[in-house]
């Protein structure tokens, strides 16, 4: 057991361990965390807005929000993941940050680098050095947010929409709610929520639902021997037939098989 349970420095490599699909596929973390990409590309996913991510670029995920993350082999980076510092001034939005400056460049790897040296000893006051280093974390993570602020523009409407669709998902997903009834719950139309969300995110509005749920079957069909009536059951699916159908749709493979083949 970590003697820093409240904050983790995971390589990428690792956040992959036991599939792929951990990451790519949609789903959210009960801990906020910070993305720093150090080398590659992809294509990023948070609270219903896609967007290209490259070489030093820094993505904060707050907690319980909904997020996929394409990474490969050639992708290399650090997540910072802030398990239980309820202190620690974070913010309360996603923030997607491409860092240009060289030496704000080198400052968080400084950062990064201090911190995993505490993490990895056992030097005299490390815990208190561990909480100084995330607090200087934070400091740095506002200052580049309060940099990048650019003025609103006309697509803000549409990602306040996706990311409120978003975080509806994330809150009722294990329901049977369906897409009209959050488009209801957000007053606009089933068909405007498509639209915004295929603008957003390259996804329709039924796409970001029901990868949400498949997400979690997978996640409880790899970590628990709940059987698959009752995981049917437990994300709003009447029938455990037709969530048998849908999670083939989606992954190719029927729940048991996916279930054997981990």
């Amino acid at each position: 057991m970590s003697l820093f349970p409240e904050i983790r420095l995971v390589p990428f490599s690792r956040l992959t361990q036991g599939g792929r699909w951990r990451v790519q596929a949609m789903r959210s973390y009960s801990a906020p965390q910070l993305l720093w990409i150090t080398r590659g590309q992809g294509r990023i996913t948070v609270g219903g807005v896609t967007g290209g991510y490259g070489a030093h670029n820094a993505v904060y995920i707050p907690a319980h929000t909904m997020h996929a993350f394409e990474v490969t082999g050639a992708v290399y980076g650090t997540a910072v993941i802030f398990s239980g510092m309820p202190d620690l001034e974070l913010p309360e939005t996603s923030h997607h940050l491409r860092i240009r400056d060289g030496a704000v460049q080198g400052e968080f790897t400084g950062l990064l680098e201090s911190l995993q040296r505490e993490l990895e000893g056992r030097r005299p006051a490390a815990r208190r050095a561990v909480q100084h280093y995330a607090g200087l974390i934070s400091v740095w993570l506002e200052r580049q947010i309060a940099e990048a602020e650019e003025p609103v523009s006309a697509t803000d409407s549409a990602r306040r929409l996706a990311a409120g669709y978003a975080a509806l998902v994330e809150k009722d997903f294990r329901s049977d709610k369906s897409v009209s009834d959050y488009a209801a719950a957000l007053g606009v139309t089933p068909t405007h929520l498509t639209r915004v969300c295929k603008q957003t995110c390259g996804r329709t509005a039924s796409d970001l639902l029901t990868e949400r749920k498949i997400s979690e079957a997978r996640r409880l069909l790899a970590d628990t021997s709940a059987p698959v009536k009752q995981i049917a059951g437990a994300l709003g699916y009447g029938s455990p037939a037709y969530f048998t159908r849908v999670f083939h749709d989606r992954t190719g493979q029927a729940p048991l098989a996916f279930r054997q083949a981990i």
